[in-house]
């Protein structure tokens, strides 16, 4: 049953870019690809269509967190044959070392979200990215020069959240920084045997308090959203 993604069958191409802000993923559609049509308007979640360099790829809003992020995913791969996923989202850092406008390529996502436990009789998951779209992003991001980080993330369920020194155990055991979707992600492509990767561009550092201007993070975004279009 398909009840969130009004798109025909064969709309959807097999490789697509997954964002939170379907917005910004219509922003995208329309300056990557040509031959654009839209597949989607169900609750706002709008999903693209397009060719970018001789290949055919969609575009497509998630929304904000792993519930929503797992229910557009399933219907994605499940309903409409989709067998390659990048999501282009943002991270807040979690350490000096990574910057405003860095890229971090997810190599796997701890979670605070009870999904996995349930699923995996409250064993622990461990949710990994594919290696060869890993491989491919850090070859592209090698010849375009842009400053990236490879590593573990933390997706959260909590935006908002008044625990003292919440994020210390994290950054004790490596975690760059926190998102709200990538174990969501990572975990539903490996039930289906679908290749996923997280490509996050660090628009504030939780450890050092800075934050970058609205126009500065598009463009960072329209930069991040050309690599993962490259990599797939």
């Amino acid at each position: 049953m398909n009840y969130h993604i009004g798109a025909k069958p064969g709309e959807v191409a097999e490789r697509i870019i997954i964002s939170g802000d379907p917005l910004r993923a219509k922003h995208m559609a329309e300056t990557l690809l040509s031959d654009v049509f839209c597949f989607n308007t169900i609750r706002g979640m709008l999903g693209f269509t397009g060719m970018y360099q001789g290949k055919r790829i969609s575009l497509m809003g998630t929304g904000i967190g792993i519930p929503s992020t797992l229910l557009y995913v399933h219907e994605l791969i499940v309903n409409h044959g989709v067998k390659q996923i990048i999501r282009a989202g943002t991270i807040g850092a979690l350490t000096p070392q990574v910057h405003i406008g860095d890229l971090i390529m997810a190599m796997s996502a701890s979670t605070d979200n009870p999904v996995n436990r349930v699923a995996f009789s409250d064993m622990q998951y461990a949710a990994t990215a594919d290696f060869d779209l890993l491989y491919r992003a850090v070859e592209v991001a090698k010849q375009t020069a842009h400053r990236y980080h490879v590593g573990q993330v933390f997706s959260t369920d909590q935006f908002y959240n008044d625990t003292v020194n919440r994020w210390q155990p994290w950054i004790a055991h490596g975690i760059l920084g926190v998102e709200m979707e990538t174990s969501a992600l990572y975990t539903i492509a490996a039930k289906h045997q679908v290749k996923a990767l997280a490509l996050l561009t660090v628009s504030d550092n939780i450890a050092t308090q800075e934050s970058t201007e609205p126009a500065i993070r598009e463009r960072q975004f329209d930069a991040m959203f050309h690599l993962a279009a490259k990599v797939l």
